[in-house]
């Protein structure tokens, strides 16, 4: 019988010895919450993510012998609540640790060391002053006006060439209609610039020219005032060089991230997007003079999608880490924190670093 008894003994001991140092056996599969932000989480399509805080995620998962389940949420603010509430196990992204988010939630250690920089357009990025002008006078908005004003100037001049025709001291007197139209087409374009040599004698051709004329005043108020913006955009994008510059600057960043608090407690009233997608598109739109968010996301774009179009300028500036997020009192913290010291210590993590960063680009993140 005593063989029994120690074969029951070992049997109700024997789970215990699989226990890890955190006091709690891991789970199976771990529910993680993640959102889409270049470096650190990239959809690849069908299902499947990658990046920095993914594939470090892959790495500390193998160290606990856990599955993943990913839950895509769209912001900061989506992925502090879902761990709040206990919806996920954890959250890993690029998700700065905080004293006031300290009080509610639970950080791993830093994953990654980070801060703030600048982003503005890249000077010359669209071809010079010349190019720039053009292009803002050839967007959507203004192109209605522009087709207007040739239709005008083409139904100006054939008017002006009717009611003058017949008139002895026209100049359009006894000519045909070629080439006279095209005298009587050229008055009207000279009269935007008001620079007109002839005048129209009859009653009706003058009515005309006084209508087609203040057509003229207003297309040129417009086209002044549009260079004139253009030309000041660039002249607030140029000087910006550092946060200091910042102050009466139309600045964008992210909904609810610490680059918003940061703008906010500097008196700075940010314009706030809920993607950096939608933050680069309003400075590209000439919406925003810069845009302020996490410095190796935006150093990732101006290296990719924004390459030759936006840069940043600038170091980076209130240093900041990046943790990943538990809820608090969460059994999980513990276990992570020592297998990503693991991954520390036999140079799994520094291989990713330089891998999503390059040695250079991850120094300066850090």
């Amino acid at each position: 019988m005593k063989w029994l008894a120690a074969m029951v003994a070992a049997m109700v001991l024997l789970p215990f010895l699989f226990v890890p140092a955190s006091g709690q056996a891991q789970p199976d599969s771990l529910r993680v919450a993640t959102r889409v932000l270049k470096p650190f989480v990239i959809d690849e399509g069908g299902g499947r993510l990658s990046g920095f805080s993914i594939e470090l995620w892959q790495e500390i998962s193998a160290q606990l012998g856990t599955r993943t389940e990913y839950v895509i949420r769209p912001t900061v603010r989506d992925l502090l609540d879902a761990t709040q509430n206990r919806e996920v196990d954890l959250a890993i992204a690029a998700i700065s640790i905080t004293e006031e988010r300290e009080r509610t939630w639970d950080f791993s250690q830093p994953m990654f060391e980070a801060g703030l920089q600048i982003l503005i357009p890249e000077e010359g990025g669209s071809g010079g002053g010349i190019s720039q002008i053009l292009g803002r006078l050839l967007n959507p908005e203004f192109l209605p006006l522009l087709v207007f004003v040739i239709i005008g100037a083409l139904l100006a001049g054939h008017l002006v060439w009717f009611f003058e025709r017949r008139r002895p001291d026209s100049v359009f007197a006894g000519r045909a209609y070629f080439p006279s139209v095209f005298e009587a087409i050229f008055w009207a374009t000279s009269t935007l610039a008001t620079q007109a040599e002839m005048w129209p004698k009859s009653a009706l051709a003058r009515v005309v020219s006084v209508l087609w004329m203040f057509t003229a005043v207003l297309f040129i108020a417009f086209f002044t005032a549009s260079v004139t913006s253009t030309l000041t955009v660039q002249q607030l994008q140029g000087d910006i060089k550092g946060p200091e510059d910042l102050p009466g600057k139309r600045v964008a960043t992210l909904r609810g991230s610490t680059s918003a608090q940061y703008l906010t407690q500097r008196e700075i009233q940010p314009m706030e997007f809920a993607s950096i997608e939608e933050a680069v598109e309003s400075l590209e739109q000439g919406q925003a003079n810069a845009v302020v968010y996490d410095a190796p996301v935006l150093q990732y774009y101006a290296s990719h999608e924004g390459k030759g179009k936006v840069r940043v300028v600038g170091t980076v500036f209130r240093r900041e880490s990046y943790g990943i997020l538990f809820p608090d009192g969460s059994p999980y913290r513990e276990p992570v924190n020592q297998a990503l010291l693991r991954l520390r210590e036999n140079g799994t993590y520094d291989r990713l670093q330089t891998k999503h960063f390059g040695g250079e680009g991850g120094q300066s993140s850090r």
